[in-house]
């Protein structure tokens, strides 16, 4: 799997999600088998009035390379500045043409620019003058049903020079809801020369190898999918070489979620670990008996002591009664 020059070892990536993504999970991410891992949202503006929260984004390891650095923005000249900055860090730049939250959308960033197919061929244009880096863009399906533009901004992206280009097949107006229509990433495939790669309610291995079927694209992104199971890449590549898909076993959960604590408070102290931690913890118990009891008690702990000792006590509990099973 090649974009650009830059080549990498399997079709499947973690996306770039806010608040999520940050150096833990990435981590966690590309121990699992991601071949590419995205940062959280960078916002050029942020970078420009050297704000702190900001450049802690930038937080890297050696150990996640290759890593995507991704913008959000809404000017051209903002956005080649902030390239400029950030080339460093990472192998690739994306640029975040589909954002839908409404903080995003105010600033003219994200999403909103799909109203504006003039100013995106302009910030293209801008940040791949800005770097020799392979250049990437992720986008929506367009503002609304009524303006569905999807292939009319990639083919713009590409003759301003991006290298691929990654569709989420819903539109802003949609959020997260609905069903992602996965038709629109197989169009997008068929209209462009560049790598497509997938994005859109993979939640399980099957539904990766699905999306590679039914669309012919050329990678996938693994977003919510990816919270609390981050075996789904593994699996999904068992299932792409035609093998079966393994399992984690309840020793592998717990070592995992351990690991991503331990991660999470080396990385940001136990302030902030301790608020953050919350929901991955509840995501890796998901699916799993007395897992709703454990979700309660984690939200109440008030010290890293009290959320280990809770983990330590949940993942005993199911080790035994798998034992006597």
């Amino acid at each position: 799997m090649y974009i650009g020059s830059l080549k990498l070892k399997n079709p499947i990536f973690s996306a770039p999600m806010a608040g999520i993504s940050d150096l833990p999970y990435r981590l966690i991410m590309r121990r699992h088998g991601a071949a590419l891992v995205y940062s959280e949202m960078i916002s050029a503006n942020g970078l420009f009035y050297s704000g702190k929260a900001t450049r802690k984004l930038l937080l890297s390891s050696p150990e996640e390379h290759p890593l995507a650095v991704q913008l959000f923005g809404d000017t051209p000249e903002r956005l080649a500045e902030a390239t400029e900055q950030v080339e460093e860090y990472g192998e690739l730049i994306d640029l975040n043409l589909g954002c839908p939250v409404r903080k995003v959308i105010r600033s003219g960033a994200g999403s909103a620019l799909l109203r504006e197919p003039e100013k995106v061929a302009r910030i293209v244009a801008a940040v791949r003058r800005a770097t020799t880096r392979p250049l990437t863009v992720k986008i929506r399906s367009g503002w609304d049903h009524d303006s569905v533009n999807f292939t009319e901004i990639a083919r713009i992206t590409v003759e301003e020079g991006v290298d691929a280009i990654t569709l989420h097949p819903r539109t802003r107006s949609q959020m997260f809801g609905g069903s992602a229509d996965w038709t629109q990433i197989k169009a997008l495939k068929k209209a462009v020369s560049v790598p497509v790669i997938g994005s859109g309610d993979l939640f399980s291995a099957e539904c990766i190898k699905t999306m590679f079927e039914q669309t012919g694209c050329d990678a996938v992104m693994v977003g919510r999918g990816g919270y609390g199971n981050p075996w789904i890449i593994q699996q999904a590549l068992e299932l792409l070489a035609d093998k079966p898909e393994t399992q984690p076993s309840t020793e592998e959960r717990f070592a995992v979620a351990k690991e991503h604590l331990g991660l999470c408070l080396e990385t940001f102290g136990p302030q902030k670990t301790l608020g953050h931690m919350r929901k991955h913890l509840c995501w890796y118990v998901r699916g799993m008996e007395n897992s709703a009891g454990f979700r309660s008690g984690i939200n109440q702990t008030r010290t890293i002591n009290e959320m280990s000792t809770l983990l330590d006590n949940f993942f005993t509990s199911s080790l035994g009664s798998d034992a006597q099973r």
